[in-house]
């Protein structure tokens, strides 16, 4: 029987049927074009997590739809700020509401902006879909002015800056950009030294030392790390695979969980190519998930009373590392795995040192320039 996951006990609900996720229940059969949308994706491969956060980002708008007494057949621009509306002024429990604002982002009721602005990037790429296959079926979603925003194929290369700008949706929120978070050298201590286990202290040491995400620690087989060399083989986003180097006491660590405390089969005899793997209890030898994974980082935050010590952030702390060397912005790129610089940039703007340091050489040319 397939996994379930139900919200609620409403007309609809998101299944994983297996092959992906599907809008489920009494009340799917008129949302037909949400299931054929999320299909397309998943033939254009598009990241299962993003497959399903936008299939629950789908479910939320023909959940209120339904209780609009609307079909999709009838969505129009009023239709879609109206629902923009819903979603800046729901309320949730637990929040106080009314005068009392959040100070992380101003926020007193609704979803996040980010939250938001996917939900409409979700409804506006199933309207695009459709209007890809019945051109007399024009999306509904407003179009606003042309922006200089192409995608992967269209800005790399030597003419990339030439990839034609693409219309932004008038249906979006202002987001305050956030940068990355990481641990400053205090956190990091107290978060590793909770770690006990060889295997729990290898994959922190390859987020912190080698900046690997959470994902891409998950997918490395034995064979991917070559612990003489201290390199290691990492399948990234959109199955992009780069080559990282391993710091040798991490190196080490590997080592040591490979030889002491790595199982060689699960309980039914079944050897797997993964690298990191249950130890104990009924999955032992089984590949780590990224459920078990986050359990082992909640244990140790509060067992290290590192609030803050999540996967990411010691990946974060890695590409800031870097910028405070002053590392240069495309080897930061190449060894963080981002697909456009931009996203490397951020950690710049996190560097105080670096930035300090730049700073100081500019006024030092200026003297000697008179």
């Amino acid at each position: 029987m397939p996994y379930m996951f139900r919200m609620t006990d409403s007309d609809l609900r998101i299944d994983d049927s297996g092959d992906g996720w599907v809008l489920a229940g009494s009340g799917a059969p008129q949302f037909t074009l949400v299931n054929e949308f999320l299909g397309y994706l998943g033939d254009r491969r598009y990241s299962p997590k993003t497959v399903r956060a936008y299939a629950f980002d789908l479910l939320a708008f023909c959940r209120w739809l339904l209780a609009e007494d609307t079909q999709l057949g009838d969505v129009t621009a009023e239709t879609l700020l109206r629902y923009l509306s819903r979603c800046r002024a729901a309320t949730f429990r637990g929040r106080p509401g009314g005068n009392v604002y959040l100070i992380r982002d101003g926020r007193s009721t609704g979803y996040a902006a980010a939250t938001v602005n996917r939900r409409m990037a979700a409804i506006s790429g199933m309207f695009e879909f459709r209007a890809m296959r019945d051109p007399d079926m024009p999306s509904p979603v407003p179009k606003g002015a042309a922006r200089r925003q192409a995608g992967r194929a269209g800005r790399g290369g030597l003419l990339g800056h030439l990839a034609a700008p693409r219309p932004a949706s008038k249906l979006r929120v202002r987001q305050p950009r956030r940068l990355p978070e990481g641990l400053d050298a205090e956190q990091a201590t107290g978060l590793l030294g909770s770690f006990r286990s060889w295997r729990d202290k290898a994959i922190a040491g390859l987020m912190l030392l080698s900046g690997l995400r959470s994902a891409e620690v998950l997918a490395l087989n034995v064979g991917d790390v070559d612990i003489p060399r201290g390199w290691a083989l990492v399948t990234g986003k959109g199955d992009k695979e780069r080559r990282v180097p391993v710091d040798a006491e991490v190196a080490g660590l590997i080592q040591t969980y490979l030889l002491l405390e790595r199982p060689d089969a699960d309980a039914d005899g079944t050897a797997t190519d993964r690298l990191f793997v249950v130890a104990k209890g009924p999955n032992r030898g089984r590949p780590l998930t990224p459920e078990g994974l986050r359990a082992v980082f909640r244990y140790h935050r509060e067992l290290s009373g590192v609030k803050d010590g999540h996967p990411h952030a010691l990946r974060h702390s890695f590409g800031t590392a870097l910028a405070e060397a002053g590392t240069d912005l495309a080897v930061i790129q190449a060894l963080m795995g981002h697909d456009h610089v931009d996203s490397s940039a951020r950690y710049i703007h996190l560097a105080p040192a670096h930035v300090r340091a730049a700073f100081d050489d500019a006024r030092a040319r200026q003297r000697r320039q008179g």
